[in-house]
């Protein structure tokens, strides 16, 4: 078992640029100080395989990244029908290698849980990829005993989402790894969680029983550059840095 802190992103702002080496790239720099990252570029549009192997040479051995599934997938068909974009998705990260960690499958607020639908895409998923996969559901109708179950019996993991979109969203689910996902509160996106509450967080990161699944914690909170801060700050508190 191993907790991986990290970003959305490898942005590093101006206000903790002094914690990280002034030479190499920015993904170079920051896979120097924080052993994980979640690329979200990939919900947007494909990339080549070819900037895939360049992230993935620019890392150490042991850093892993974690990568949003296309908004194709989740968004516009819904987790239906895409055995296509599975097969593209799985041809273009195979250039990550070992490198390669959990897909984040975020579904929109409107999506609600369906039993056939679900289990014929992690179906779908494991056919073609080997990697975990981990959803990030909003929508209610997902937090629930018979959606955990289905969850688990196929392998796939659930965000522990902070701010929680709906009751029992802020605790993982499911089974495989651990995934925590700080968006930042009050202010999603903008705030910072402080000292106190990232001691919360490592509390309830190191008390989950995950048996010998990797913890994931990924601050997502960066429209105001907090993320990297926060993320420092846990790996510190975790020693991890």
């Amino acid at each position: 078992m191993k907790i991986r802190i990290g970003t959305a992103g490898w942005a590093i702002p101006a206000e903790v640029r002094d914690r990280f080496p002034v030479t190499g790239s920015g993904l170079e720099r920051y896979a120097a100080r924080l052993g994980a990252v979640e690329i979200n570029s990939t919900f947007y549009r494909r990339h080549r395989p070819s900037t895939f192997a360049r992230w993935a040479a620019a890392t150490p051995p042991d850093f892993r990244f974690s990568v949003k599934a296309p908004r194709d997938i989740t968004h516009l068909r819904k987790l239906e029908n895409c055995d296509d974009l599975l097969a593209e998705l799985a041809c273009d990260l195979a250039s990550l290698g070992d490198r390669l960690g959990p897909i984040l499958a975020q579904t929109p607020p409107s999506l609600l849980f369906n039993n056939a639908r679900t289990a014929a895409f992690l179906d779908a998923f494991r056919a073609r990829l080997e990697a975990q996969i981990v959803l990030e559901p909003r929508h209610a109708s997902w937090f629930t005993e018979e959606a955990d179950s289905l969850l688990a019996h196929h392998g796939a993991a659930r965000v522990a989402a902070d701010p929680e979109p709906a009751p029992g969203a802020a605790l993982p689910g499911g089974d495989g790894c651990v995934y925590f996902r700080l968006h930042g509160s009050p202010a999603m996106y903008r705030s910072a969680y402080g000292r106190d509450r990232l001691e919360t967080i490592r509390d309830k990161v190191l008390a989950w029983d995950s048996s010998d699944s990797d913890r994931w914690v990924i601050f997502d909170n960066t429209a105001m550059g907090e993320a990297a801060a926060d993320a420092l700050a846990l790996a510190q508190m975790t020693d991890v840095a």
